[in-house]
């Protein structure tokens, strides 16, 4: 679908994270986590701690060192995908009427996750699924790579420099930020390190993710570098 722009440039796009910026996900997370360690004997507390900063092979290597990973990686993949089929998901409040909003072609979602999963939490919430969505599947490379971001600027046909993020965790910025992209924190009391912008919730963003897609290249002024 083509964007009605001027001749003042090319259109924008907006890249969206899932977990903790669209979908409330943590107590999900912290429950699967909680299950995957109690069969193997260790603290629920201590393994969440390093699953939030690491991706799940290098969680077990650290937690779980004398395990097989593949086969830890199937046990948490088991926990996670019944807690799609059966855990309680909401939208993070907002999500739904921002992303009616956006034209369809302009936005897409870029998540640590897996596609089946992501279907079935926005299923399950009324959220819409769209054209563009780059799993952990898609690349080999994970946040904080820029691999995920770049890859689905470019399904979208778009530039790095016309694609605005949107994350709430320091490893999405990150990503977002070595893909030479705008980046706004969201859905969090302080600001997220490296963010160019901060919004408490995705609903303050709201309005300014809207302006931003509405715009065309050339007519919006730099993003200020965030403070050190």
């Amino acid at each position: 679908m083509t964007s009605e722009l001027g001749s003042t440039g090319a259109r924008k796009h907006v890249l969206f994270d899932v977990d903790g910026t669209l979908i409330d996900a943590v107590a999900n997370q912290r429950r699967v986590w909680a299950t995957w360690a109690r069969r193997y004997g260790l603290d629920p507390a201590e393994v969440y701690q390093v699953a939030l900063r690491t991706r799940p092979m290098e969680t077990f290597a650290v937690v779980a060192p004398d395990e097989d990973p593949r086969v830890c990686l199937a046990a948490l993949h088991e926990l996670e995908d019944h807690d799609v089929r059966y855990g309680e998901y909401s939208a993070v409040d907002g999500a739904g009427e921002l992303l009616a909003a956006l034209p369809a072609g302009c936005w897409a979602l870029v998540t640590s996750n897996y596609e089946h999963r992501v279907r079935g939490r926005f299923a399950r919430t009324g959220l819409p699924v769209p054209q563009v969505l780059v799993d952990a599947g898609c690349v080999e490379e994970g946040k904080p790579s820029p691999v995920p971001y770049l890859l689905a600027a470019r399904r979208l046909g778009a530039e790095p420099r016309d694609c605005l993020v949107v994350e709430d965790a320091p490893s999405g910025v990150e990503s977002g930020r070595r893909a030479g992209m705008t980046v706004w924190g969201v859905n969090a009391p302080a600001p997220v390190p490296g963010a160019h912008r901060h919004f408490r919730t995705l609903r303050e963003a709201m309005p300014e993710i809207l302006a931003f897609a509405a715009e065309a290249r050339g007519t919006r002024p730099a993003e200020p570098e965030p403070a050190a």
